[in-house]
This record gives C-alpha cells, sequence and structure tokens, in this order.
C-alpha cells in the first residue's frame, strides 16, 4: 500500500511525556496522569533487558509513540534497511499511535553525527527528501510524522523557506508534521523570521503533534538545549497554535537536567490548561 496522499483520521490523544530512563519505576509505582508517553526508538532496538522489560510495563498501561532520531531522511547516503527492520519490529511490539523522525541528515561517511542537521531547502532536495519519505512510508505501511529541527545557518542556496519545504514535503510524500514550538521559536531568533509565519504557513490537516521544550537563550543567538521548563514566549506561542489548529496531541520533552517528575506534571497541565483556554477562544486566522 502507497501512503503517497493519504492523511490519517485525526487521533488527539491529549497531553503527553517523553519517557526518559529517570522515571521508569516512579511511573509504574505512581500512575502519574498523563495521556501517553513518547519513546525515543533508538533506546528499545534491542533484543531483551531492562530497557525493553520498562517498555512492556509501561506500554500495558499507556499509549505510545515512537520518536526517532537516527533515520537522516535528508542525508546523501542509501536509506538504512537494517535500521529500518528494527523500527518496524519495534512498532510490532508496543503498537505505536505514530512513527516520528527528523526532517534533517545525521549521518556523514556513514557514521551517525549525533546531531540533527537542516537541509538545504531547495526543489533538487525537496524531490529527493520526497523520495527517500515514500519509501520509508511504503516500507513501514504507515505514514512517516517529520519534525522541524532548530537551525543555527542557513544555506546559500535556499529556494525556499523551512515552511514552504515542510509544506511541500507534505504534499508530495503524504507524510505528517511533528510541529515543535521551541525549534520554531529558537530557529526565529537565530535567522530573524516571524515565528507566527512558520506556524500559520503549514498545512494545518497535517500537524499529528506538537512538542514544547525549552532552550538557553543567549541574547543574540538561542541554543535548543531540552534542559529546562518552556520559556514565556513558547508558551504564548503555544496557545496561539492551539487556538488556530484546535486540539493536536501535545508533548513535554526534557533531554536532560532531569528534575522530579512531579515538577514535570505541573508543567506538562499548564500545557494542558493553557491549550483549553485557548480552545475557548475563537479560532486564530492564519
Amino acid at each position: 500500500m502507497s501512503f503517497s496522499t493519504a492523511v490519517s483520521a485525526p487521533a488527539f490523544l491529549g497531553y503527553g511525556l517523553g519517557l526518559r530512563t529517570a522515571y521508569y519505576d516512579e511511573i509504574l509505582h505512581t500512575n502519574p496522569p498523563v495521556d501517553w508517553f513518547e519513546v525515543l526508538t533508538e533506546n528499545y532496538l534491542v533484543e531483551g533487558g531492562k530497557a525493553l522489560y520498562y517498555l512492556d510495563a509501561i506500554a500495558e498501561r499507556y499509549p505510545l509513540v515512537m520518536h526517532g532520531v537516527s533515520l537522516s531522511i535528508g542525508g546523501p547516503h542509501p536509506l538504512d534497511m537494517a535500521y529500518l527492520q528494527q523500527v518496524r519490529q519495534l512498532a510490532e511490539r508496543v503498537r505505536p499511535a505514530w512513527i516520528s523522525d527528523h526532517l534533517c541528515w545525521s549521518r556523514g561517511s556513514a557514521h551517525q553525527l549525533h546531531d540533527l542537521l537542516p537541509l538545504p531547502y531547495t526543489e533538487e532536495s525537496l524531490h529527493y527528501v520526497a523520495a527517500r519519505v515514500r519509501q520509508v512510508q511504503d516500507f513501514l505501511g504507515r505514514p512517516l510524522v517529520l519534525e522541524n529541527v532548530s537551525s543555527y545557518v542557513r544555506s546559500a542556496t535556499d529556494e525556499f523557506t523551512e515552511w514552504q519545504f515542510l509544506a511541500a514535503l507534505s504534499e508530495l510524500s503524504g507524510c505528517e508534521l511533528l510541529l515543535d514550538i521551541n525549534n520554531v521559536y529558537v530557529s526565529s531568533r537565530n535567522h530573524d523570521f516571524d515565528p507566527w509565519a512558520f506556524i500559520a504557513a503549514l498545512p494545518a490537516a497535517r500537524i499529528r503533534q506538537l512538542h514544547l521544550a525549552g532552550h538557553s537563550d543567549y541574547g543574540s543567538y538561542v541554543i535548543d538545549t531540552h534542559d529546562s521548563p518552556v520559556s514565556d514566549p513558547v508558551w504564548q506561542l503555544y496557545q496561539r497554535t492551539v487556538q488556530h489548529l484546535g486540539p493536536v496531541a501535545t508533548l513535554l520533552e526534557r533531554d536532560d537536567h532531569f528534575p522530579p517528575l512531579s515538577e514535570l506534571l505541573t508543567e506538562l497541565e499548564q500545557a494542558r490548561e493553557l491549550a483549553t483556554a485557548a480552545l475557548m477562544r475563537e479560532p486564530v486566522c492564519a
């Protein structure tokens, strides 16, 4: 089956957290009020052991979404089909609501660079990536959800803005979008554009999920660190986004400087309250 033009039915899951090892035991002992968890795909591409034990136990209680960092959908090398086979096997095990990765490249000379690097936004790049997305979707048997990354440099060859590229890629390939609000804000500060222009230009029907996270602000530039609470400007942008889009699954990310789980639950409740208030207002026109 081809997913080149399909759009999945809406699947609002509510408000979720990134599943991190620091919280495994507390999650199982306290059943926190989280609607779903997003798992880092690469952490569970193993044949057994502690990681899969906890994954299976948590999957019995909560819906899961898989989020990868190694696909390198825009990279120069052939897609890693052995990696994709592992992803497909994991999906068969946990039955995620969807599978996401990043619109980026992350491999050089067949080695993972452990960074999410932006693409040149050109016509050639667009068709190249779209073909690879269709290949992944046909292999996995489902639409792929792609996230916008934060960026610090631009290609001199760009023919599109990032948001124009994302919209065109979704149309050409049938992929869906993971809109990272924090990444939009970080990139807007680094490249001096209006973050709302980015969000409003995306095809609303293709946005499957939202991400919220913290960053480090150095005044003249901003670094996406995911190690602190969500900032006020990102909260404001999130609320306007929900008012524009309607209900969209929202994920709070923390990748370092892990606080007590109770602090993340309080921050997640803030997202729920802001979204609920936004949904009571008149929709924002794009």
